[in-house]
């Protein structure tokens, strides 16, 4: 067997070893505090990751991936409120659904060669739209929000613990890792890592850069969509600012930079450190209005400064610098 596919058995036992080892939680601690933990530590995880897909993998930067987040969650409610779908029927849906809000995002933006500050831009003022339109229209519940009433059922996507929750979103991460891990490995993730590093010279060797990131951010968006129909089963409410507001695609963004771009395990590592840190700090100086913010805000120019390529790429830049010292 070559290194390559050694190297890929290996990541592949590390999903597994990860998935089991966060599985038996539930099965040995009662706690919930440390379920809500685990569970807010996976979800965090999750918008991590759904943005490395498009921002890490393709080089495209969003700055409103809340749209994607906030379509899947809006979906989901109505779905189950006021189409009485089933809720694990309403999930695909609402999946499909943010799938789709992505294609249609990349669609007006790709064709006309927007990218970098630009894709950046349109993205977070299409998240502000569908903001004000959530605020307008009545299906929504306008300003007030929709509210999703407990039925403790795993046919609901509801439980009567945080085990339930747990490995519903650790289905959801896992996933992730597998398609982040197809990525690393497949025909498809070298036209998109091609695409990132010079589109002109994928171009030019027979690549098409429009289809490429369509689908990308077709995945990202399905991705986003299922942390949205999450966050409306665990909370039971959704209103246009949680959905849409920019609190959303900042911790997204924040932890995938952090932990290491378009890399397998630097969005679990970036959106653990970032949670960690959200609850020292909500320990130290309570509910602070905008305090995660700051924090998220300071973590990201520090690793900017000095680990360019995050926590997962520690072990590198450690080299860099001692190989520089040395030579130095």
């Amino acid at each position: 067997m070559s290194d390559l596919g050694k190297q890929g058995g290996r990541q592949l036992a590390l999903i597994a070893l990860f998935a089991v080892l966060v599985a038996c939680v539930p099965l040995f601690t009662r706690s919930g505090t440390v379920l809500n933990f685990v569970m807010m530590a996976l979800y965090a995880t999750l918008l991590a990751q759904a943005w490395n897909i498009l921002g890490g993998f393709g080089g495209q930067f969003s700055f409103g991936h809340a749209l994607f987040f906030g379509t899947g969650a809006y979906i989901q409610a109505i779905a189950q409120l006021q189409g009485g779908i089933n809720a694990w029927a309403a999930l695909v849906l609402a999946i499909f659904g943010a799938a789709l809000a992505g294609l249609f995002v990349g669609a007006l933006s790709f064709r006309y060669g927007l990218k970098g500050s630009y894709f950046a831009l349109v993205t977070l003022a299409f998240a502000e739209v569908f903001r004000i339109l959530a605020l307008s229209v009545p299906f929504t519940g306008g300003g007030v929000g929709l509210m999703v009433p407990l039925r403790e059922s795993a046919a609901n996507l509801q439980f009567g613990s945080r085990g339930g929750y747990l490995w519903l979103v650790l289905g959801f991460v896992v996933a992730a890792l597998l398609l982040s891990w197809w990525l690393r490995r497949s025909r498809f993730g070298a036209y998109l890592q091609a695409v990132r590093d010079n589109e002109d010279a994928a171009r030019a060797v027979g690549v098409n850069p429009f289809r490429i990131k369509l689908a990308a951010i077709g995945l990202s968006g399905a991705f986003m969509g299922a942390a949205g129909a999450f966050y409306v089963q665990v909370f039971q409410y959704i209103d246009p600012g949680i959905a849409y507001g920019a609190s959303t695609s900042v911790e997204a963004l924040v932890a995938a930079i952090v932990g290491g771009m378009g890399t397998l395990w630097g969005p679990v590592l970036g959106a653990v450190v970032l949670h960690v840190l959200a609850d020292l700090t909500r320990n130290l100086f309570g509910e602070l209005p905008g305090i995660n913010m700051v924090i998220y805000g300071v973590v990201l120019v520090l690793i900017v400064i000095f680990l360019p390529r995050g926590i997962a790429g520690l072990g590198q830049s450690a080299r860099q610098l001692w190989k520089g010292g040395r030579h130095g």
